[in-house]
């Protein structure tokens, strides 16, 4: 299910916290006035007919990677698709809509999986794509999972979650349920904050690092090490120092975050043997071999 299908959502949208600016009464005329003309059977104009509401979001996503939610205005949008700003209320009805739809085709790259008896397995699979795709589209992470439902994917996304753990014995549990998901979504959007926290400090240290020759980084690092020893006040950070280990590298940040998982997947194994009775499953579920590479 996705805008491609035409299938329009039944239910109430929540406003969501989107930036409004002096423009927005007017944004609101222009929907009502597109809203009449929609209900005596009017059509866009003809120029404006080859648009799509699939590519009217995907351009709308496209401005939100790149500059964040703030940018994303009907006009903005219109110009990125060299449209008139009116014609897109044709095919949305508001900002709050539009949001609504980006975040439900996020929801469809996550994909949850149907559930395989393996819950493990499955909520291994789970946090691999919710990383994947948050990773692509940072900015969705202050809006995904903070309301209930609002669109096809984000149901069917829903209903799959909550059959993950169906045959431990805690399905019926729904309190627990909820807490399993909720646990690993949210290691799931820390680990990804953490991450866009590493890379901009990353990029920052080059971009301070470009102005320096390498004998003149090699001595501030020097210095920094030879503070660290001689102060005799921190000698666990000294031997961390000393191991030559980089604890943000992103050459291991994959591997931190299958770490981190496991521990959480290790600890709800334990919880629901305790709860149920039954043994806990093996730890070290193989990586999803669908979802993409989270990125840099």
């Amino acid at each position: 299910m996705s805008e491609g299908t035409g299938e329009q959502w039944p239910f109430f949208r929540y406003q969501r916290p989107l930036p409004r600016s002096g423009k927005a009464a007017r944004e609101a005329r222009i929907a009502g006035h597109v809203q009449k003309h929609k209900e005596r059977g009017a059509r866009p104009p003809g120029r404006d007919r080859g648009l799509s509401l699939d590519e009217i979001v995907a351009a709308a996503i496209a401005v939100a990677d790149a500059e964040g939610p703030d940018a994303i205005s009907m006009r903005r949008i219109a110009r990125e698709l060299n449209a008139g700003a009116m014609s897109l209320y044709w095919y949305v009805g508001s900002k709050e809509e539009l949001l609504d739809r980006m975040l439900d085709r996020i929801e469809g790259e996550i994909e949850v999986p149907d559930p395989s008896g393996d819950w493990r397995g499955d909520l291994n699979v789970f946090a691999h794509r919710t990383r994947a795709a948050l990773t692509r589209h940072r900015w969705a992470a202050e809006f995904i999972g903070s309301r209930p439902p609002t669109g096809p994917n984000d149901v069917r996304n829903l209903e799959r979650l909550l059959g993950l753990i169906d045959g431990t014995g805690a399905e019926d549990d729904v309190q627990l349920v909820f807490g399993v998901f909720n646990t690993v979504a949210t290691f799931v959007m820390g680990a990804v904050m953490r991450e866009a926290q590493e890379i901009r400090f990353q990029e920052e240290q080059e971009r301070v690092e470009a102005g320096m020759t390498p004998e003149e980084r090699e001595e501030h690092e020097r210095l920094f090490h030879e503070w660290i020893s001689a102060a005799g006040k921190f000698p666990r950070i000294a031997r961390m120092v000393a191991s030559g280990i980089d604890p943000d590298s992103p050459e291991t940040r994959d591997e931190r975050f299958q770490f981190g998982l496991d521990c959480v997947l290790d600890g709800i194994g334990t919880l629901l043997a305790a709860s149920h009775g039954r043994p806990a499953p093996p730890a070290g579920p193989a990586p999803d071999q669908h979802a993409a590479p989270a990125g840099p």
